[in-house]
């Protein structure tokens, strides 16, 4: 029997335990469980021999960072962004990875969309930054919007594209309506990504981008999954343009997890169904 977890706190409405469970059926993985640690900051010392003795884990707020100073090693993902979302034990040595970067890129791919062109990103906190950073590292002539008073989460981008000479352009837009932050955004746009939280739940008639905006995009990425389609993607999709939602991104971020602990491969028509699932168990629990 091999034991997982997924650490973190507060996890009343994790959604791991069921996408995880799902990921060992479709590998033909049954000699496995996969708890829930919830662990306040300040027990995470005296409770970390407890999660390395586990065979993996996923790890969300708070301790993406501070568990960092138990492992033994990092991925270039996780030391690119200081940050870890999944420990794999290899050879005895236990090894951060940052898949929520894996399974931004992986769900943009298979939903056929690209981080080339023109990239416009609401929003730079946290898992803004990083796909922030995986835009310009891919050469994307990024336009970012973000409320004045948070204009310094923009910086570690752009040092990051100065330091590694990363080719595309960095236009950063401040305007005065937190509500409505991309609105003043000329020009055409490949991608239009919202990696803020308007629009989440219960805020749900709340949109980042005027319409006219969301018009002028040719896909749109929202990483909000709660609700399934919030205003941007309703909208974007009555304008006809592809769309993709957050769940997507959580559950790619899972599947890479899997590869990395034991070898598991997936098929995308088996990772798109269990995407629908997910929605569906998390309006059932509404």
């Amino acid at each position: 029997m091999k034991h997982y977890s997924i650490l973190g706190y507060p996890l009343k409405h994790t959604m791991s335990p069921p996408i995880h469970k799902r990921l060992f059926e479709l590998s033909g993985v049954s000699d496995y469980d996969y708890t829930i640690k919830e662990i306040p900051a300040e027990e995470l010392k005296e409770r970390s021999p407890e999660l390395l003795a586990l065979d993996g884990f996923n790890i969300t707020i708070p301790h993406k960072i501070n568990i960092i100073e138990y492992l033994d090693e990092l991925d270039a993902s996780a030391k690119r962004y200081n940050s870890v979302n999944c420990v794999a034990v290899k050879d005895g040595r236990h090894i951060g990875y940052n898949t929520d970067c894996d399974g931004f890129l992986r769900s943009l791919t298979a939903a056929g969309a690209s981080l080339n062109g023109r990239v416009l990103q609401c929003g730079c906190g946290g898992v803004g930054r990083m796909i922030a950073i995986e835009a310009v590292r891919a050469g994307a002539d990024l336009t970012i919007s973000v409320p004045k008073e948070f204009r310094d989460t923009v910086d570690p981008v752009i040092e990051y594209a100065k330091k590694n000479n990363c080719s595309g352009k960095i236009t950063v837009i401040c305007p005065d309506n937190a509500e409505n932050v991309l609105d003043n955004a000329a020009g055409d746009f490949d991608l239009l990504i919202n990696a803020s939280p308007v629009g989440m739940f219960p805020k749900v008639d709340a949109c980042p981008v005027s319409e006219d905006v969301i018009a002028r995009c040719g896909f749109v990425f929202d990483v909000i999954y709660n609700p399934e389609e919030t205003k941007l993607i309703r909208t974007a999709k009555a304008h006809g343009i592809k769309t993709l939602g957050g769940m997507a991104m959580l559950v790619w971020q899972a599947v890479v997890a899997h590869e990395y602990w034991d070898g598991s491969t997936y098929d995308d028509k088996d990772i798109d169904q269990l995407v629908a699932d997910m929605h569906k168990l998390m309006n059932e629990k509404k």
